[in-house]
């Protein structure tokens, strides 16, 4: 049977608003020694994605930025997120993520009340599932 998202993604999600201060992404990003954190609107719903390559990207621009006070997460972020379901494929996420050259995907889970993110699927959690898989394969316990 194929692996599904769900299977093996990482459950929970750290999130902060369009309205945060880019210098609190950054804080929250290496406290929580994390490379993304989902954009939520006020319902929790998906709103983007910031990464720290965004941040990185960001300050390219800095000259110009000091002249306008207040750059939030809003301003930065990606808003065209990739997103999987908990149900999909490995193989699906997989795809993608090699298709958009892209290191993580949102796992959503859609309700009548919008798109609310509960996990993500790294590029590492697929590394660790070939090597699981090859390690099941080869008959080695983990």
């Amino acid at each position: 049977m194929e692996r599904t998202v769900g299977d093996i993604m990482h459950r929970g999600v750290l999130t902060c608003q369009r309205e945060t201060p880019v210098q609190d992404v950054a804080q929250q990003m290496t406290q929580q020694d994390v490379s993304a954190l989902v954009v939520v609107d006020t319902d929790g719903n998906l709103s983007g994605l910031i990464s720290r390559t965004d941040l990185v990207n960001a300050r390219l621009y800095e000259q110009y930025w000091k002249h306008w006070r207040g750059l939030t997460a809003g301003h930065i972020m990606v808003s065209d997120v990739v997103s999987v379901r908990p149900s999909d494929t490995v193989q699906l996420a997989s795809k993608l993520m090699m298709e958009r050259k892209i290191h993580r995907v949102v796992v959503v889970d859609e309700t009548d009340n919008g798109v609310k993110p509960i996990g993500i699927l790294s590029i590492t959690d697929l590394v660790r599932d070939i090597a699981a898989a090859d390690a099941d394969e080869n008959g080695e316990t983990s």
